[in-house]
């Protein structure tokens, strides 16, 4: 029997590496998908050495809606049929700064680069698909800006308000989605992970992230405790059949009904099509 297929973006980082090494090791064909191909190489190699499978490692910028429709028309060339999207890929940039296409860096890699990506593969899903979004506590602590996906200036960007809005557009998404594609059967969930240690968690300022590395980091979830629900999600029974799940240490955990119900949810959804519909006919 085929292997079943799994796409792992920001395969390279701390935590993709972890899922890349156990879904490998669980029988899947693992797609790494990652921004720098050479960078990532050694990794790659490292991981297919150990586990003794064959994986293959895929270019995928998602700051470039570009870069996501030339990977997605690669990857389906070779694979026409997915069974897993691990949307793991994230940034925390100290700074603003802007995409290929010119919206918002930490909006466009967090959300609608995974948004692009996954309803880009949404004709190579079956019935059983799983789509798992890595989520965010801090989704809950700021309101969606009316600027999510503008470009910023240094005085209007906030680090963790960018960062935490990027993550309720992600929650959106799985809430929209999950009604919309229960028919098929295709599962999408958000994970939540925890504060893990990784390369991620810079605030830009050495002294600061020097004090953080001695004392914060050694009190934080390890890439490995990281993704635990992630993964849980991706391969376990105990979730069969269920979709729209937003979990916490592999528990279902409600999105509060002020969230759920805003209208920014709605707002989200129109603006996020409208960028869709203008890069296919672009």
């Amino acid at each position: 029997m085929a292997k079943k297929v799994a796409i792992v973006t920001g395969a390279d980082g701390g935590m993709g590496r972890v899922l890349v090494r156990e879904l490998t090791n669980a029988g899947y064909k693992v797609i790494m998908a990652c921004q720098d191909k050479k960078k990532t190489k050694p990794v790659c190699d490292a991981i297919q050495a150990d586990t003794a499978s064959n994986i293959d490692l895929f270019q995928l910028d998602l700051a470039s809606i570009h870069s996501i429709h030339q990977f997605v028309a690669e990857v389906t060339e070779i694979y026409p049929k997915i069974d897993l999207l691990l949307n793991n890929a994230g940034i925390l940039p100290a700074k603003p700064e802007v995409t290929e296409d010119g919206y918002e860096m930490t909006a466009g890699v967090n959300y609608l680069g995974p948004y692009t990506l996954t309803t880009s593969l949404l004709p190579f899903f079956t019935k059983g698909t799983r789509i798992i979004n890595m989520a965010s506590l801090s989704y809950k602590w700021f309101k969606l800006s009316p600027k999510f996906l503008q470009p910023l200036t240094e005085k209007e960007y906030h680090q963790l308000v960018t960062y935490s809005n990027s993550k309720r557009g992600l929650v959106y998404f799985m809430l929209d989605k999950s009604e919309e594609w229960k028919k098929k059967e295709i599962a999408i969930h958000c994970a939540d992970p925890g504060i893990v240690n990784t390369n991620i968690i810079k605030m830009g300022n050495k002294t600061i992230d020097r004090l953080c590395d001695i004392f914060f980091r050694p009190l934080i979830h390890s890439p490995e405790k990281g993704v635990e629900t992630m993964l849980w999600l991706a391969t376990s029974p105990d979730v069969e059949g269920e979709t729209g799940g937003y979990y916490v240490k592999k528990k279902r955990r409600k999105v509060p009904t002020r969230i759920a119900n805003s209208p920014q949810r709605q707002w989200l959804r129109e603006l996020t099509l409208s960028i869709i519909e203008k890069h296919k006919s672009a």
